[in-house]
């Protein structure tokens, strides 16, 4: 179940960047700049990370203080990339349920 949930945020993830690129530029700067920058202004740090399709590298940014959250993309190129941010960050712990229950 987690790998699908996974596996389907990931395709999501690459649809917003389908659309952000064909919408508007997106923002992209060296890795170590970005990261810098949501942690300086935002004080976000990295809640979460996987790897999505092209070996592109997504990262979940938050802060518990502000509540603020952002949504990178890391490509094999090593820019990083916004991909989505918001407030009302919210960190959930959730028991998964019995193998074999239904969802």
């Amino acid at each position: 179940m987690t790998r699908n949930l996974f596996a389907l945020s990931f395709g999501f993830v690459a649809l917003i960047l389908a659309v952000q690129t064909g919408h508007a530029a997106p923002q992209c700067a060296a890795r170590d700049t970005v990261t810098g920058q949501l942690a300086g202004k935002y004080g976000e740090t990295r809640r979460g990370m996987g790897i999505a399709a092209n070996s592109t590298v997504m990262e979940l940014y938050a802060s518990d203080a502000s509540g603020t959250w952002t949504i990178t993309v890391t490509l094999p190129n090593g820019m990083t990339c916004l991909v989505a941010s918001g407030e009302g960050f919210e960190t959930v712990v959730e028991e998964l349920p019995a193998s074999g229950a239904p969802a």
